[in-house]
């Protein structure tokens, strides 16, 4: 019985390790048009603030 729950665990270990790092490429792979706006326009705030010597919010 012990060499059974092995074989699974040493098969089904790395296929769902590769599964979920697959899952999280595609997740993560490419901002939206909405976020990558926000973020561009809050860098230029950002750097605006600094060229003004505001400190940046915390």
């Amino acid at each position: 019985m012990g060499g059974e729950v092995w074989t699974l665990v040493v098969i089904g270990g790395p296929i769902l390790l590769i599964a979920i790092v697959i899952w999280a490429f595609l997740r993560n792979r490419s901002a939206g048009r909405g976020t990558a706006a926000r973020a561009e326009r809050g860098a230029v705030e950002l750097r605006e603030d600094i060229e003004r010597g505001t400190p940046p919010p915390r």
